[in-house]
């Protein structure tokens, strides 16, 4: 079993493969970046880009959006998963911001707003280019981060924590390195033989070296 691992060291292959991807939400704005990670909890990256245009056809910006109404939304977003209250949270956001410009661009300011968790405002500060302020911790990295044993548990604000704990501020991007692994090798039937991780990695090592 690896022990005493260097994860500011052991993370930085991993922050370097994944930094400059984009997240799997195709937004082209804030505006929209924010509106499809409230309608893609629970619910798939895939079906809220399928929706997305014509969503955004009838509602542009925070401005169109905060004239919408409930049967106007439901009409486009009705098989999105909790829809009715994502309504609610949609309207209630672009009521209070009414423009696209006074987007809160902190983690205090978007996690105020309703329907945004820390997951959601972490995610909207790195795909907007600032600097985190917290650690991405989606159900891919409550999968992969104790299974590297950089993190134990599945509560997401337990895991973050103790992420932010084990790394400097500057490498926090290793909560969408982490999710990104999550999608494409760390799966629930993780390709072990893929991973660039698995010299440090706690389940490689117990449970599938171990099987060897």
């Amino acid at each position: 079993m690896p022990a005493n691992v260097n994860w500011p060291q052991a993370m930085l292959p991993l922050i370097e493969k994944y930094k400059d991807k984009k997240h799997p939400l195709d937004y082209k704005n804030t505006y929209q970046l924010i509106v499809m990670v409230i309608l893609s909890a629970q619910d798939s990256d895939r079906h809220i880009n399928e929706i997305a245009p014509q969503l955004f056809e009838k509602f542009p910006d925070m401005q169109s959006l905060s004239r919408a109404t409930e049967a106007s939304l439901h009409a486009i977003i009705g098989k999105v998963r909790n829809f009715g209250n994502k309504t609610k949270w949609l309207m209630e956001i672009a009521q209070t911001v009414k423009k696209d410009s006074h987007i809160p661009m902190t983690l205090d300011g978007l996690t105020a707003l309703p329907g945004i968790g820390r997951k959601s405002a972490n995610v909207i500060l790195r795909e907007s280019g600032k600097e985190p302020e917290g650690v991405i911790v989606d159900l891919h990295v409550v999968r992969v981060a104790p299974r590297l044993g950089i993190a134990s548990g599945t509560d997401p604000k337990k895991i973050e924590k103790q992420i932010m704990d084990a790394l400097p501020q500057t490498e926090w991007d290793a909560g969408m390195a982490m999710s990104f692994l999550g999608r494409e090798i760390c799966r629930p039937t993780p390709k072990c033989e893929l991973c660039l991780m698995r010299k440090v990695c706690v389940y490689y090592a117990n449970v599938i070296s171990a099987g060897k």
